[in-house]
């Protein structure tokens, strides 16, 4: 393997570079501090996304609000806006002090967008967004909708049969396509998801039960965006939705952290220089959490650390980011074999756009073996009768990074955060398992309890 050329090194040259990549390679657990990390008023000054950006995102949300509510009942009560709580996890993070075997300042929450409305996950808010921005250009475009409308009316059929004409192609490993094949169908849209070798067999009959077209391959995630967009590219009237690129996806990510500063006010819960904000957000291309992170470096600059969550199996945005080489490098180069349980996050090959977007912002990422995230999802169970996909426990573990490793000590004193630690909130951002069906998540929960036994 060391005579193999990755971005012009062997992989021998890189491991001498990196000492980490040893670590990695062996798919050991650990925290990699961003070296390219830098404050946030010099490092925004050259984004091509800025705060008003994110604001028309969510200005867009808003317009299609009024359909929402009318074609998903189920956001009756939240008026067609698609959001998920925050909730005090106090027992959890008594579980997580036994598994660390050390008490935790701070206090502990989980943003449960595990159950989103609609498609129960992270990805109902880029996927969905991406979907509602296509289809409010289409109308535009048309002259058959302004933005001053009440957007209710595209409920109807004739809209439906308009959307009809049109095509929506996406490639995932399950999560994204739900989100994207639900809106798409609902709206009218002729949607096709490629599916990898990884997606759950339930998302898979799920998606078609909506109406949308699934094809599935034998390969990876990669593997099934590529053809996904290989099918926008022979059809002028199908829309390729591109997670490992895509601007929009991006942005409606980023609307989440608007949302967040509202709801942490409402909990009376205060970030600033002596009261620091700590996410942890697992990570799979790269785009939900590239938005989620993006939107609250602009709302709490320097008092929020953002530190993204991997599986040791599938580190891509890790190694990345790490090297440099973002897009160019998958894990598969370095021998990693991109099996993991935590299917949603089960990805080889980053997203550039995300990380070169991201890379001055981001405080670290670390990686979680697959038997903690089942114990974890038992453990959030049992204390929170929360229930969620093994993915989405991955943002669970941070605290325990970043307290107990050598490296989130050095972060914490490198910003002299660990006076402050009292003070800290620390909020895991839970991204699914609000759809998973019943006798699936059985399964999960005795698998942790097993490992804990």
């Amino acid at each position: 393997m060391t005579d193999i050329r990755i971005g012009g090194k062997t992989a021998g040259e890189w491991e001498a570079e990196f000492p980490l990549l040893q670590e990695l390679i062996s798919t050991r657990e650990v925290l990699w501090l961003n070296s390219r990390y830098e404050a946030f008023e010099s490092g925004n000054k050259q984004m091509s996304i800025n705060e008003s950006d994110i604001r028309d995102a969510e200005e867009r949300l808003r317009r299609f609000a009024r359909y929402i509510r009318k074609a998903f009942p189920e956001t009756e009560r939240s008026e067609g806006i698609i959001e998920s709580r925050v909730v005090p996890i106090p027992s959890m993070k008594q579980a997580l002090e036994a598994m660390a075997d050390q008490t935790m300042d701070g206090r502990f929450l989980l943003k449960c967008d595990s159950h989103l409305p609609i498609s129960g996950s992270i990805k109902a808010r880029g996927g969905i967004y991406e979907v509602l921005k296509h289809a409010e250009d289409l109308l535009l475009q048309h002259r058959l909708l302004t933005v001053n409308d009440d957007y209710s009316v595209l409920a109807r059929d004739y809209f439906r049969n308009f959307f009809a004409r049109y095509s929506i192609s996406v490639g995932s490993t399950g999560n994204l396509g739900l989100s994207i094949g639900i809106i798409s169908a609902k709206l009218g849209f002729q949607v096709t998801v490629h599916m990898s070798s990884d997606a759950k067999q339930w998302k898979k009959d799920l998606l078609r039960s909506k109406g949308a077209r699934v094809v599935e391959h034998s390969s990876d995630y990669s593997a099934a965006v590529e053809q996904g967009r290989r099918q926008a590219e022979s059809d002028p009237d199908c829309y390729f939705i591109d997670d490992e690129n895509s601007r929009h996806l991006f942005l409606g990510y980023s609307v989440a952290a608007l949302r967040l500063q509202k709801q942490l006010e409402d909990l009376n819960i205060t970030v600033d220089e002596d009261h620091p904000l700590f996410v942890y957000l697992p990570c799979g291309v790269g785009g939900g959490p590239g938005g989620v992170a993006f939107g609250l470096k602009w709302v709490y600059g320097n008092h929020v650390h953002c530190f993204f969550a991997e599986p040791t199996h599938s580190p891509c945005m890790l190694l990345g980011m790490m090297t440099g080489l973002h897009d160019n490098v998958s894990v598969q180069d370095f021998g990693i074999d991109n099996v993991t349980e935590a299917d949603g996050l089960a990805v080889g090959r980053p997203s550039g756009f995300v990380g070169r977007t991201i890379e001055p912002f981001l405080s670290g990422i670390y990686t979680v073996n697959d038997d903690n995230l089942h114990q974890l999802l038992r453990g959030m169970a049992d204390t929170e009768n929360i229930r969620l996909e093994p993915s989405a426990l991955a943002g669970v573990y941070g605290p325990i990074q970043l307290l107990t490793a050598p490296a989130g000590k050095q972060y914490l004193n490198r910003h002299a955060l660990e006076d402050k630690l009292k003070n800290a909130t620390h909020l895991a951002w839970a991204t699914g398992g609000g759809m998973v069906p019943e006798v699936i998540m059985d399964e999960y929960y005795r698998k942790g309890l097993e490992l804990s036994l």
